[in-house]
């Protein structure tokens, strides 16, 4: 799960060209503009991710008129990504680096209102024996890449829609959006796509042909979702994740790209089979800061996913995979 809120250290302190109360702070590997005098380097800090939401606390009124929602933004020219706090917002309690404490603070996870081709009735929660999708950002992945660097990796799109979850186990076919399986309707623009595009037989015929139960995960894009960024003129799935819900675990990225084209489904674009993982943050960040791509109609893109060629997990860090997003695409989009 994503550490909204953590224990982090200040790594380091830089000033900010013609501001003389604020300076640069380096946490992970994030740039957050903090009050200057207010921290030291080495400092113990607890540092809250864009997208959090922080509970309605005297210490967080400042962020009332954002409805206390933390985002990526641009003060004296200076790009800046989450907020540090000094640990007395916790109370007193034992603390140690990278410990999460989204919960002890009462952080929940930012989520866009759902717009009404996407509601539906609720059949049940989200599965419990598929994963939910939420890749991990670059910056807070130092020690990993650090550890994987040299693999064989792949780069793909990360699309802006909304996510859509596809199963078949035990015979039975479900429909899910990001947080709950949805009984079937067809002015639900996750089953309208799934019944347009026979996602039912035909993924009926891949778990026969690997012999499990299956999954496929997408992002379901088009008319009324995230602005419609691809132009589309209707709701289409472009799908990045197949599992094998009996042995829980990923097809790698090349099986999936083959079925795809021979079942006439659509595959994230990828923009490279070659790459080589590298321990270099401020790379990844700058390489796709203002990338454009002609999916999105030469506009600038979201950002990109990117995974081994063979599928890792690892015992600390999950499943090997993360996400780089475009700050410019943060700073145009978000609402």
């Amino acid at each position: 799960m994503r550490k909204l809120a953590s224990i982090q250290k200040i790594k380091a302190l830089e000033p900010i060209e013609g501001a003389d109360a604020i300076e640069r702070a380096q946490v992970l590997g994030w740039s957050v503009v903090v009050k200057k005098g207010d921290f030291k380097v080495d400092d113990f800090i607890v540092y809250c991710e864009i997208d959090s939401i922080m509970p309605k606390r005297k210490e967080f009124d400042f962020l009332e008129k954002a409805k206390y929602r933390i985002k990526t933004i641009r003060l004296r020219g200076q790009i800046t990504q989450g907020i540090c706090f000094p640990v007395s917002v916790l109370g007193g309690m034992s603390i140690e680096e990278d410990m999460d404490v989204t919960e002890k603070l009462g952080v929940k996870k930012y989520e866009p209102v759902i717009p009404a081709c996407l509601n539906g009735v609720q059949k049940g929660g989200f599965p419990s024996f598929i994963p939910k999708t939420d890749e991990t950002r670059v910056q807070t992945l130092e020690q990993m890449l650090g550890k994987y660097q040299g693999t064989k990796a792949y780069i793909s799109l990360k699309l802006d829609g909304s996510s859509a979850t596809y199963y078949i186990r035990g015979g039975k076919f479900g429909v899910c959006s990001r947080g709950m399986e949805l009984v079937e309707n067809e002015k639900n623009s996750f089953w309208e796509v799934a019944r347009r595009e026979g996602f039912e037989e035909k993924m009926r015929e891949m778990s026969e042909t690997f012999g499990r139960d299956i999954s496929l995960q997408g992002e379901l894009v088009g008319p009324g979702i995230q602005k419609n960024l691809l132009g589309l003129k209707q709701h289409e799935v472009y799908f990045f994740n197949m599992f094998s819900i009996d042995d829980h675990t990923f097809f790698s990225g090349k099986t999936l790209d083959v079925l795809c084209t021979e079942f006439d489904l659509k595959m994230v674009p990828v923009l490279d089979w070659e790459h080589v993982i590298h321990d270099d943050i401020n790379h990844y960040i700058n390489t796709y800061n203002g990338m454009s791509h002609q999916i999105y109609q030469n506009k600038q893109i979201e950002g990109v996913v990117i995974r081994p060629l063979q599928e890792i997990h690892d015992s600390y860090h999950g499943r090997i995979s993360f996400k780089v997003i475009n700050n410019k695409f943060l700073l145009k989009n978000e609402d």
